[in-house]
């Protein structure tokens, strides 16, 4: 059985297939057209927008226009992190469904607990908690079948869980090998919150690195391949991005085990060597 039809349960009791695609910083149009076609020929079932990356309408056209069923692709996008009035969530997700011309969303999440330019921040405690309740509505509407969080710290869930009705589904974080934010990820895991990571190649900068490379060689594959699977193996959802057909493919061959000395070496990366 291929990785990409296998799944993860959501705590709503939906399936996730485990491997998604990612589209951060594809272009709208034919690049990410492009992408999201070569993606599901190549078996992903999984794939991952946001209305910030602007190629919202891409990512919909591909999956209508390719040979596999809408019902069949598990689809997420997010709420830009800017956004933090209950009125301004559902224009937003209005605009998204519109966008993807979809009649639901498998997965929509609140891009950051804070606007970008104010990273870290906490002065949104209260206004994550409306836009929460707006996420809620959109969930028990039915137009999105699951909802979450991305970039969301141990602070800023607890800020979430102390009055949901609805849990998050799932906490997408910056997680890769050398950066696997311990403290984060156990308290998302510990509240049956699925942990997904996106740049699980570290932006490409795990490329540099040549224990990485060793590692890679030892097991025959890519050092693509190495890191989706170390992700993988930490029952962590990874998000892979790639725009070249063969490098679409390649991310997919993922079997093979990664020893557990391996897995610890792998672990006690420093981050810093990734920027």
């Amino acid at each position: 059985m291929s990785i990409l039809t296998e799944t993860y349960q959501l705590n709503t009791g939906n399936e996730i297939p485990k491997v998604g695609f990612g589209t951060w910083q594809i272009p709208d149009g034919k690049p990410t057209y492009g992408a999201v076609t070569a993606a599901l020929k190549a078996g992903y079932r999984h794939i991952d927008t946001a209305k910030a990356y602007r190629n919202e309408e891409s990512v919909g056209q591909a999956i209508f226009d390719s040979d596999v069923d809408r019902e069949n692709v598990f689809v997420t996008s997010k709420l830009p992190a800017e956004t933090k009035t209950y009125d301004g969530v559902i224009k937003d997700f209005k605009s998204t469904m519109k966008a993807l011309d979809f009649s639901y969303l498998d997965l929509y999440l609140v891009h950051a607990p804070w606007p970008w330019g104010q990273r870290g921040s906490t002065e949104y405690d209260e206004a994550n908690r409306e836009v929460w309740q707006a996420m809620q509505d959109i969930y028990n509407s039915g137009e999105a079948k699951a909802i979450g969080v991305s970039n969301f710290n141990v602070h800023d869930l607890k800020n979430i869980l102390d009055m949901a009705d609805v849990k998050p589904a799932v906490n997408q974080i910056r997680y890769f090998a050398g950066y696997t934010e311990p403290r984060i990820t156990k308290f998302t895991k510990d509240n049956g919150i699925l942990v997904e990571a996106y740049s699980p190649l570290a932006t490409g900068a795990l490329f540099e690195n040549q224990d990485i490379q060793q590692m890679a060689n030892k097991y025959g594959v890519s050092i693509a391949q190495l890191a989706i699977k170390f992700v993988l193996q930490n029952d962590v959802l990874p998000l892979p991005k790639a725009v070249n057909e063969e490098h679409i493919k390649n991310n997919t061959q993922l079997d093979f085990e990664i020893s557990p000395d391996d897995m610890e070496l792998l672990d006690d990366l420093s981050g810093s060597d990734f920027g």
